[in-house]
């Protein structure tokens, strides 16, 4: 599949990287020539999914992440820019969903500080 050029060189961080569209989108714009930096609860499909993409010459690093938790998506920013001096795409594609009856009303369990609260990239690197 054939990727704008624009995406070359840019640095991308993905959540939800090791399975479904992230690992899709994540080897999409590695074939573009992206700079990857991903994460996911998965480490195991998150190790395999950057050894196959560095495999094929792509520039990948990866943190184990979960959303749900700020300072997983802190340290996954901040992976960035220690990396590459930069962050230009995030890709918020992990999601979290939590199970109850609908009358429980377990309102709590959706405060999720990437989804819920914002959390944007500059305010990642800034913690």
């Amino acid at each position: 599949m054939q990727t704008s050029s624009g995406i070359k060189d840019k640095v991308v961080v993905i959540t939800g990287a090791s399975s479904g569209i992230g690992e899709a989108t994540a080897l999409l714009l590695a074939g573009g020539g992206a700079k990857l930096v991903l994460g996911a609860r998965g480490l195991d499909r998150l190790q395999a999914l950057a050894a196959g993409i560095a495999n094929q010459g792509g520039e990948v690093s990866y943190s184990p992440t979960d959303v749900r938790r700020r300072d997983d998506v802190c340290a996954l920013v901040n992976l960035a820019c220690e990396r590459y001096g930069k962050l230009d795409v995030l890709i918020n594609n992990a999601g979290v969903m939590p199970i109850s009856p609908l009358d429980d009303l377990r309102i709590d369990d959706w405060d999720c500080p990437s989804h819920c609260a914002g959390l944007t990239p500059g305010e990642a690197h800034d913690k």
